[in-house]
């Protein structure tokens, strides 16, 4: 087999079977017609070297089948870049606070010294990145080879690009923060809002927001990520009986609660973090639909409500944390505020109370923009 039968079989072994004849066919009459030119050159057959550099100036086997070959010849193609680094960044982003809290609460009920703690933390943090990098391009991968691209690259609107001024860890945040002087940045331009009491990201008393879309994708991002570590794909393994640990205070066994609390919402929040996940990127891949959306905000948040609810009456740690009525619970603040007794219920009270409060106003919110059909706000989260 001569060198060119063997670089023309090597290109055919990465085409397609469906053309690959034709391709190789109108190769093979390349090449010979580059080396008939050659040969004529020099007055006599090419010497085997000689051959190989023909090949040469062709191309590699691989580089040449990708020139024939159908489909996206990249990973991630330019139109998705800004997508998957958005979505990167705010994974990663996620990744640290939850590995923080994690962190924190090991060091908290004994499980570990703070040494321990922080290398552990690096490490899962340097993993865990990897895989996150790892997931996301793999997910750009396949975005790329579908027939259908979905909505938030092919339906976006110019009035909702503020997504990429307001994105995690942008540049242009950093040039707000570090260039202004006096209504200037560094690079020289002028700030347009300046001589109004403006800063950069505002035009016409408008802030520049992220879009819907791209709120959808930042929150399908961010449950993901939370359910990945709460399953302990990546980070430390949230499980009963993997997180506890004897913490006494003021003769309350906190990891005992907390064990016996995680026990309970392993399942719960797992399949509540996954649905919020399927349910962002739904809703992005369909342009974040008004109405779409705040139907699942309503039912997340009646979800929520009742979680919230079981925890202060039914959870292990109701028997330190819930109250019978608005009186009782006024005595109990007063009480820690005034005699010293125990803070940390009480302020695990309050935070129970204000994330109550606060689904209950997103659920009104949704349920209003349910029936009207109008979004007043830049995204669900």
């Amino acid at each position: 087999m001569t060198l060119t039968e063997k670089y023309l079989k090597a290109v055919a072994a990465q085409l397609p079977a469906a053309g690959r004849e034709d391709v190789i066919a109108e190769l093979r009459d390349a090449l010979m017609s580059r080396m008939e030119d050659r040969e004529a050159e020099l007055g006599r057959p090419l010497t085997e070297a000689e051959e190989e550099a023909v090949l040469r100036e062709m191309g590699h086997p691989l580089a040449v089948a990708a020139r024939f070959g159908a489909g996206p010849h990249h990973v991630v193609g330019p139109e998705l870049y800004p997508w998957w680094l958005f979505g990167v960044k705010t994974a990663l982003t996620v990744l640290l606070v939850i590995t923080v809290i994690g962190a924190v609460v090991r060091m908290l009920v004994g499980e570990v010294e703070a040494a321990q703690a922080f290398g552990q933390a690096i490490h899962g943090l340097l993993w865990s990145g990897m895989m996150i990098v790892g997931f996301a391009t793999v997910a750009g991968f396949i975005i790329e080879r579908m027939k259908d691209k979905p909505a938030f690259l092919t339906e976006w609107r110019a009035r909702d690009l503020g997504l990429f001024e307001m994105g995690v860890f942008s540049s242009a945040w950093a040039a707000k923060a570090a260039d202004m002087v006096g209504g200037e940045r560094a690079d020289g331009i002028k700030d347009p809002g300046a001589s109004r009491g403006q800063s950069w990201g505002r035009w016409d008393g408008q802030a520049a927001g992220m879009s819907p879309t791209a709120g959808a994708v930042a929150s399908g991002v961010a449950w993901g990520v939370f359910v990945l570590w709460w399953t302990g794909v990546i980070g430390q393994e949230i499980r009963p009986g993997v997180i506890g640990g004897e913490l006494m205070v003021d003769g309350v066994d906190w990891g005992l609660l907390l064990n016996e609390t995680i026990a309970w919402v392993w399942w719960p929040l797992l399949a509540f973090g996954a649905a919020r996940a399927a349910f962002h990127l739904m809703r992005a891949a369909m342009g974040a639909p008004v109405r779409f959306t705040a139907f699942g905000d309503v039912a997340f948040s009646a979800a929520s409500l009742g979680f919230i609810g079981w925890f202060w009456l039914y959870s292990p740690m109701a028997s330190v944390i819930a109250t019978d009525n608005v009186w009782a619970l006024e005595d109990r603040v007063r009480a820690a505020w005034e005699t010293g007794e125990p803070m940390a219920p009480v302020i695990l009270m309050l935070i129970t109370i204000v994330v109550f409060i606060a689904e209950v106003f997103t659920l009104l919110g949704a349920a209003g923009r349910f029936v009207t059909g109008r979004d007043g706000r830049r995204h669900a989260g």
